[in-house]
């Protein structure tokens, strides 16, 4: 799995699909988010929530919608 949209043969439907992919922010998203807080950069704290790489990519079958599996940034 990567954090962009891929190739994938979904297990569920067995159909060839270029998946569906939603960011969901993590455990690390809402520290690192507290941590900016804490150290007196709290206009900064929405950018953990913004960016990507602070994020899990999830990845669903446009189909049948079945969890095909996570990229863990």
């Amino acid at each position: 799995m990567s954090p962009k949209p891929a190739t994938y043969t979904c297990p569920s439907c067995h159909q060839q699909i270029i998946t569906r992919v939603e960011s969901n922010p993590t455990i690390r998203t809402h520290l690192l988010a507290v941590l900016l807080c804490l150290i007196g950069c709290w206009p900064c704290v929405c950018v953990p929530y913004c960016t990507d790489s602070c994020s899990n990519s999830d990845h669903y079958c446009p189909n049948c919608s079945a969890y095909i599996g996570s990229y863990v940034g």
